[in-house]
């Protein structure tokens, strides 16, 4: 069995293994949210799908000579490359899973073994995505759309990534600068001087730390959880969905998201500092409320909190919190958490509530 990436235009015309994608002609290895993934295969991450189907060496991977995926990430490279160089793969199974979950899911977690490499392979991609390429949700100040515009991405990364893997050490003075950063922001919210409250009916887990922090180290706190509150200083806040909520989760069930849109509608009848509380759509891949003088690009939500101007708030921190509990309470009122929601149920469930 060897496989080789197939740009994904060309899958109209040539089978494949679909990764972190949708398309009818092909084997779906995603955790997309109803994406035909075999249950068998199924993971919390599009990589450790193809991770589960290498390890079982599940027959259908002998009807493919081509892998691949619709735009470019950490957890679609990570699945393309693992069908590309499976002896290898089974070999780096653990850090490879860590390398998908942090590039995903921004969940960092060093007390695993391999979580330390992982994230500095990660660190390395982002670097040289960053110097060489667009950025991640980038494209869209391009002229070609992610499909096309992730393709030279795919042929640089599938290259380059081996070596990395295995000898992360000799990259050092790429990774480096983000690795120190996340490592000292992770050491940072496990100080006293950050206190973490969890809401688990809610999904929710409220952070207060002076500053921001890098999202590796913010979403370190949040595993298990699909909800962030984040209160700084200066009552500066911004209340996120986690990436966990677009995607099906195989290990946990969780709640619908909250549509934001109308808690932001709800804080700007009390917000008189001048600037306007906004949220996109619940369909968005990481919706984001907060305060702003200019509503943000995508590429800009993407990036880490400290990397975004915020704006301090007139509503007091005990207010803020307060709103946000009764918004999400109102929100989950009648609703169970559960396994493998539609984007129909989802919608359904946002007509039903007004505020």
């Amino acid at each position: 069995m060897e496989f080789r990436y197939l740009p994904f235009p060309e899958l109209k015309h040539t089978p494949a293994v679909v990764v972190d994608s949708f398309h009818p002609n092909g084997l779906v290895l995603s955790h997309w949210r109803g994406a035909a993934t075999p249950v068998l295969l199924r993971e919390d991450t599009s990589a450790g799908m193809v991770l589960q189907a290498l390890k079982q060496a599940w027959p259908a991977l002998q009807n493919y000579h081509y892998v691949t995926a619709n735009h470019f990430d950490i957890d679609a490279l990570v699945g393309v490359w693992a069908l590309l160089h499976p002896d290898l793969t089974l070999e780096q199974e653990e850090t490879l899973r860590q390398i998908a979950v942090i590039g995903d899911f921004r969940e960092l977690d060093l007390s695993i073994a391999e979580a330390d490499t992982a994230l500095k392979v990660v660190c390395w991609v982002n670097a040289q995505e960053k110097a060489l390429f667009y950025p991640p949700f980038g494209a869209d100040a391009l002229e070609e759309n992610e499909v096309i515009a992730s393709i030279p991405k795919f042929h640089y990364f599938l290259e380059a990534f081996t070596e990395v893997l295995v000898h992360p050490e000799r990259f050092k003075a790429i990774w480096l600068p983000e690795y120190a950063q996340v490592v000292q922001h992770y050491q940072q919210v496990r100080e006293p001087a950050t206190s973490v409250h969890p809401y688990p009916e809610l999904g929710l887990v409220v952070i207060d730390t002076p500053v921001p922090v890098h999202y590796y180290a913010l979403f370190s706190l949040t595993t298990g959880f699909d909800l962030v509150l984040s209160c700084y200083a200066g009552q500066r806040y911004e209340l996120e969905c986690k990436y966990t909520t677009w995607v099906d989760l195989a290990t946990r069930p969780t709640l619908p998201r909250p549509d934001l849109r109308k808690l932001a509608a709800r804080l700007n009848t009390l917000e008189t500092s001048g600037f306007t509380w906004h949220a996109p759509s619940p369909t968005d891949t990481g919706p984001l409320l907060r305060l702003e003088n200019q509503q943000l690009r995508k590429a800009e939500q993407y990036a880490n909190p400290t990397e975004r101007r915020m704006y301090a708030s007139s509503i007091p921190l005990e207010a803020f919190q307060n709103s946000v509990l009764a918004f999400l309470r109102e929100s989950f009122a009648g609703v169970s958490a559960k396994q493998y929601w539609t984007w129909d149920e989802m919608k359904a469930h946002y007509k039903k509530i007004s505020f």
